[in-house]
């Protein structure tokens, strides 16, 4: 035998020899993949799959434990989402059997005979009433899951807001001088052109101004418009009892409601539904407060160009 295929042999043999060490290299990591998908399917989404990167399957390595990565994450998300479902729902459930509960109740004692004359009628009119805080419950409530899915669209159209503005305060100064609250409108002479959708704006200056009214204990509210370089402020500001430090952060989630201090009656969605539409607009709606001297409520939309 001669040299030649003396080293052709050694090369067959070296060849020979790697090729079986990365076969079983790469069965024992396809072995390992499979593990580790079975895993995954059976609810492990933390289990990776470890590869160097000179091994010829590294790149579906890598690929896997990215979609494993996304799996899981997808996962959390999902869990998240039913907590927080369920925790709506039994909001949602307090909510309504609460003055539900009431009205039964009211009702219950007119049809028995309970009460009769003045008291009979009392009762009437407080079922009425709770009726009507349960329906408007249910209206904003509806309202709500609209803005919340893709369903809802706003018309986005140029308007003069400093006009806007003031046709909407008109409707609320004998409302506000039913509940005896002193008032000032700020609004300039000039006109201010913005874009946005006019009914999504008086939905939002109504339920800042009905928040006031409702839970601030305030004896007076300042509704001021100012235009700015880059952008256009409207602001809504009582006196009354302010929002604790605590309660800030989270005045705008869903079903929010201070308990300490401010009035307990309301749908926790009226702020929500606000802070939405100020979004779908490109405004965002923010608040300021110090606890016992009053909240300013700010909506800020973009300048035109």
């Amino acid at each position: 035998m001669n040299i030649s295929n003396i080293i052709l042999f050694a090369i067959t043999v070296i060849v020979s020899v790697s090729a079986v060490f990365m076969l079983r290299r790469e069965r024992r990591q396809i072995r390992e993949l499979v593990e580790a998908l079975a895993d995954v399917k059976n609810g492990n989404g933390n289990r990776r799959i470890l590869a160097r990167t000179d091994q010829a399957l590294s790149p579906l390595v890598y690929e896997i434990n990215d979609i494993v990565c996304m799996y899981e994450e997808k996962i959390v998300i999902l869990q998240q989402m039913e907590e927080t479902s369920k925790q709506l729902m039994t909001d949602i459930s307090h909510d309504v059997r609460t003055p539900l509960t009431t009205l039964i109740g009211y009702l219950d004692a007119v049809h028995r005979g309970s009460v009769t004359g003045i008291e009979r009628e009392k009762y009437i009119e407080t079922a009425r009433r709770k009726a009507y805080d349960l329906k408007e419950y249910i209206d904003a409530l509806f309202d709500w899951s609209k803005l919340s899915s893709d369903e809802f669209s706003v018309t986005i159209k140029r308007v003069e807001l400093a006009e806007l503005t003031r046709n909407i305060m008109i409707d609320w100064i004998p409302i506000l001088e039913d509940h005896k609250i002193e008032y000032s409108i700020e609004i300039p002479e000039c006109a201010v052109t913005v874009n946005l959708d006019s009914d999504s704006y008086r939905r939002i200056i109504n339920n800042l101004l009905q928040n006031s009214i409702s839970h601030s204990h305030a004896d007076c509210i300042v509704v001021t418009l100012i235009e700015r370089e880059a952008e256009i402020q409207i602001s809504v500001a009582d006196n009354g009892v302010g929002i604790q430090k605590e309660d800030l952060t989270r005045i705008f989630s869903r079903l929010y409601k201070c308990d300490k201090g401010r009035g307990e009656r309301g749908s926790g969605l009226g702020l929500s539904i606000a802070c939405r539409l100020a979004e779908k607009m490109g405004g965002r709606l923010t608040v300021d407060s110090t606890v016992g001297q009053g909240a300013t409520f700010i909506l800020t939309l973009p300048v035109p160009r």
